[in-house]
């Protein structure tokens, strides 16, 4: 007999996410820069705190994760009580589209914007909108254009991901209060730890109640193993994010590594100087061997080549070196690929690699 059984509308849209690669057949001196990871790996103390929470692993969570919300609160100077902590920020992502987009309802994405965003509106039965931007840049214009009476939610990157650039602050405030009243605009901050004295829009969002943001424990902080991420916003829209949170959707040894490592500031400060420092370094080199970058305010470089053709090349010449980098394809930049900033080893290994390449091809 036949079933009936069929998904959601919009769940078979979605096409089964692809992250980056960490492995090669017959390689193993591999050296991975596909998933913007942290190349020092988390801080010592988030390490200790790690030893000692393994004594409680027998015990239930915290519910609250009252401790955690409170480092965030005193380090990043924002409420406590208007904190989210999610299963990295993909899970805050989710949990706006879940609350405030369903059937009918629209939300905004930019053209090279996040693949989450796309995946958990779909999720939740609610309508993706893609929206170009201009040269890699997020288009503010263009977005506004693009909102309507259904418009529920506007997502962007800042930085943005894949493409690693990003827009001021006159231009987030002109964005937030140009939106149509009934929607919310979600700045995802997962890279702006890197960008000096940057507060990934605390302001806007002290001073509206139509802005949220979304953080991780998994770049900077070297977290990415524990999924930890959490969200700041209006009190009202966090009591309704938390009334579908799961009660214990982080586990105590990453509440325990998370507390740990936002309090380190001294670790955070020395992350964000070697990954500056390295970064503007590979820019220069790759500039040198012909591969432009534009301006990077993450801890990766989007690396430009004449064609897809050549893209892919490149890419199957550093994996037989044994070094995977991330083809943005998928992200509509077929010509382009996503390059970690790595420590200074990992740095000029890739760019001997790109100049070897480059030169078989003269």
């Amino acid at each position: 007999m036949a079933t009936q059984i069929a998904p959601q509308p919009g769940i078979m849209d979605i096409a089964l996410y692809q992250s980056g690669a960490s492995h090669v057949d017959g390689q193993t001196n591999i050296l991975k820069l596909s998933s913007n990871e942290n190349p020092h790996g988390p801080s010592d103390s988030a390490k200790e705190a790690i030893r000692r929470a393994a004594h409680d692993m027998h015990r239930y969570p915290s519910t609250d994760h009252a401790s955690l919300r409170t480092a965030i609160g005193d380090v990043w100077g924002v409420d406590p009580d208007r904190v989210i902590c999610g299963v990295g920020s993909d899970e805050i992502i989710h949990f706006l589209c879940q609350c405030y987009a369903g059937p009918g309802d629209e939300v905004i994405h930019t053209e090279h914007g996040f693949a989450m965003y796309r995946i958990s509106t779909l999720a939740a039965g609610a309508t993706p909108v893609e929206v170009p931007e201009n040269d890699r840049v997020t288009d503010v214009d263009a977005i506004l254009d693009a909102c309507t009476d259904k418009t529920k939610l506007v997502f962007i990157a800042n930085p943005n991901n894949p493409t690693s650039t990003m827009i001021g602050d006159g231009e987030l405030a002109r964005l937030a209060d140009g939106l149509p009243p009934q929607a919310i605009l979600v700045l995802d901050g997962a890279y702006a730890e890197f960008v000096e004295d940057y507060d990934a829009g605390v302001a806007l969002i002290e001073d509206r109640e139509n802005v949220v943001m979304t953080r991780t424990f998994s770049k900077i902080y070297g977290l990415g193993g524990l999924r930890v991420g959490w969200g700041y916003g209006p009190q009202a829209i966090i009591d309704v994010l938390n009334r579908i949170r799961g009660p214990f959707n982080l586990s105590t040894v990453a509440l325990a590594a998370a507390e740990a490592t936002v309090r380190d500031t001294a670790y955070l400060d020395k992350c964000r100087t070697e990954n500056a420092k390295w970064r503007d370094w590979l820019a220069h080199a790759l500039a040198e061997i012909g591969v432009t970058c534009d301006t990077s305010s993450a801890n990766f470089v989007l690396a430009r080549f004449a064609s897809p053709e050549e893209a892919d090349a490149c890419d199957e010449h550093l994996r037989n070196a044994g070094i995977l980098v991330r083809k943005v394809a998928g992200y509509k930049l077929p010509h382009c690929l996503r390059i970690t900033v790595g420590d200074e080893s990992a740095c000029r290994r890739v760019v001997h690699a790109i100049g070897q390449f480059k030169g078989q091809r003269e």
